[in-house]
């Protein structure tokens, strides 16, 4: 990940304030609910994520003794319970924010972040986050399906018919 002071416009470091308004002002810009075009939105949509890594990050990192006061860390069945519910919603973005919070990380951790990840059509995200599910724990095939899938995905999103999908989708959410 980069330096998520420089994510946020921030020389250097900052306190939790300073870390708080650039990212308010961040999101006002490229927030993927104020584009419509497809491609651009697609594009917001990864910059989000970035940008909500690196507000938690600085965050955390900013605070005293690393630790982010306003987002308590959960546990491992915690955040997995409150991501598949956020996934459950379609909603994503969320259900990453609540497995973020939590530091112990497992097969099911990298698992349902595929899953969240493939929700965002961030396919080659996904497959790495599968991958990493696959390699803590070799002979579980749902894992390993995960990883078909997003390769499959990917595949698929290059070609004409995946692209004219992903257009057809993006008109289905207005």
């Amino acid at each position: 990940m980069n330096n998520p002071f420089e994510v946020l416009g921030l020389k250097g470091w900052a306190d939790p304030e300073e870390i708080r308004s650039a990212y308010r002002t961040l999101v006002k810009q490229c927030h993927p609910d104020m584009i419509q075009d497809p491609s651009q939105k697609e594009e917001a949509q990864r910059r989000m994520v970035a940008l909500n890594l690196a507000y938690e990050e600085a965050l955390r990192l900013a605070s005293p003794r690393g630790q982010m006061p306003a987002v308590p860390e959960l546990t491992p069945a915690e955040a997995m319970l409150m991501a598949k519910r956020y996934l459950a919603g379609d909603n994503p973005e969320a259900a990453l924010r609540q497995l973020l919070r939590c530091t112990e990380r497992d097969g099911d951790w990298y698992y349902l972040q595929g899953k969240a990840l493939m929700a965002m059509d961030q396919f080659e995200s996904a497959h790495q986050s599968f991958r990493e599910a696959v390699r803590r724990c070799p002979d579980n095939n749902v894992y390993r399906s995960g990883a078909l899938a997003a390769v499959v995905a990917q595949r698929e999103a290059e070609t004409l018919h995946g692209k004219v999908k992903k257009v057809l989708k993006s008109f289905r959410k207005k």
